[in-house]
């Protein structure tokens, strides 16, 4: 009876070798132990960037001196701004703005060479989308040393150089959709889009596991239902409950934070139906793929984490190389998040949401499609 009580190397490393059997039989839990950890270094180290350079800029100039020239490849070369399109009028500009496609509109006025050379200080318009603060930011910062210094070889000889002027020209910067620069504009209406990725892709996903796990799958299969039924019946009270979960985010945002809501309801509603329901079909293929509820969480979790970093939520979009960019374009919170950013912010309509709203639907498509497919296979 003493030995039965001592401690054993021996039943502890029986334990031990159950234990890891055990774990390496459960290939999903391995793999995202060991999955999760490279995916965070991998976005951390490399994607993640909070100085954007190469923002999508155009100058509208009206002024063909040499010192247009001068300041527009001064900008080019700073690295904070690619110029995209010149020669194009500023209502065209404007609309590129208000779409997103560009970050910064300049307009050179039509005297400003002649101005710089009399020694005046003649204003340089700079319009800044501003419904991302973080992401314009250091590029604002850098703008009049950059021009000053790309000017500075022309002034030579010039009035404005005998007066010694460390600034040449006016900057008047418009921060067009958030005037203040208040970083709750951003962050609150992308948490709609953050807080229904989460709960819709989890709650789903759990749905049909939890009835595999109380065994009420069998009494399912049991019905004349059919595949796409089911489907439709787990993912509606979901669409509910997301819309709830808007209502109460929406009425926060207008009573505690002031966040306008400058567009449509009605288009915002319709909207975000979409992106619900495209994230409840990735949640019904999760549910599909996983054996138990753990293991729809953690499904859930490494879809959750590069849709969080790579949307443009928490870091600048802009900011993140060209093979994070392409990722994050495939994911529906992206766009979303462009979308719910624009009609509160902006005002956007149905014309300048359509190049956000068909990568969404295609999104939608064919995760309906992994979805009926996973679901067919298991029933058979």
């Amino acid at each position: 009876m003493a030995r039965e009580h001592r401690f054993s190397w021996a039943r502890m490393l029986a334990i031990f070798i159950k234990e890891c059997q055990q774990m390496l039989r459960d290939r999903l839990t391995f793999a995202m132990a060991v999955g999760v950890p490279i995916v965070q270094l991998v976005l951390f180290g490399y994607a993640i960037n909070t100085d954007p350079k190469g923002l999508p800029t155009v100058v509208v100039s009206q002024d063909p001196g040499p010192m247009s020239r001068s300041l527009v490849a001064a900008l080019q070369t700073s690295g904070y701004f690619k110029i995209v399109q010149t020669g194009i009028g500023e209502r065209e500009a404007d609309e590129l703005l208000a779409r997103g496609e560009v970050q910064f509109v300049v307009v050179v006025p039509a005297d400003f060479s002649r101005r710089l050379v009399r020694g005046e200080r003649p204003a340089l318009l700079v319009a800044a989308d501003a419904t991302d603060p973080a992401a314009a930011g250091n590029a604002l910062a850098a703008l009049q040393q950059l021009g000053a210094q790309g000017l500075a070889r022309d002034l030579v000889g010039s009035l404005a150089a005998l007066q010694a002027r460390p600034d040449p020209f006016e900057l008047r910067l418009q921060r067009r959709y958030n005037p203040e620069g208040l970083s709750r504009y951003n962050i609150v209406p992308g948490l709609i889009g953050t807080i229904l990725t989460m709960t819709m892709v989890m709650l789903t996903a759990l749905a049909m596991t939890r009835e595999r796990e109380r065994g009420t799958m069998e009494n399912l299969l049991a019905t004349p239902v059919r595949p796409f039924e089911v489907m439709i019946g787990k993912i509606l009270p979901y669409v509910v409950l997301g819309y709830v979960q808007l209502g109460v985010i929406m009425i926060a945002a207008w009573a505690l934070f002031a966040v306008p809501m400058i567009g449509s309801l009605a288009l915002l509603l319709a909207m975000i139906g979409v992106f619900m329901v495209a994230n409840l079909g990735v949640g019904f293929t999760f549910s599909t793929l996983a054996q138990n509820q753990l293991q729809a969480m953690q499904l859930t979790f490494f879809f959750f984490l590069p849709s969080m970093l790579l949307s443009g939520f928490m870091f600048p979009f802009r900011g993140m190389p060209e093979w994070a960019q392409v990722i994050g374009e495939v994911l529906p919170l992206t766009h979303f998040l462009r979308i719910v950013r624009g009609i509160m912010l902006k005002g956007n309509g149905w014309q300048e949401l359509l190049p956000e709203l068909w990568p969404m639907l295609a999104f939608l498509l064919v995760a309906g499609a992994v979805a009926m497919r996973r679901y067919r296979q298991t029933l058979d």
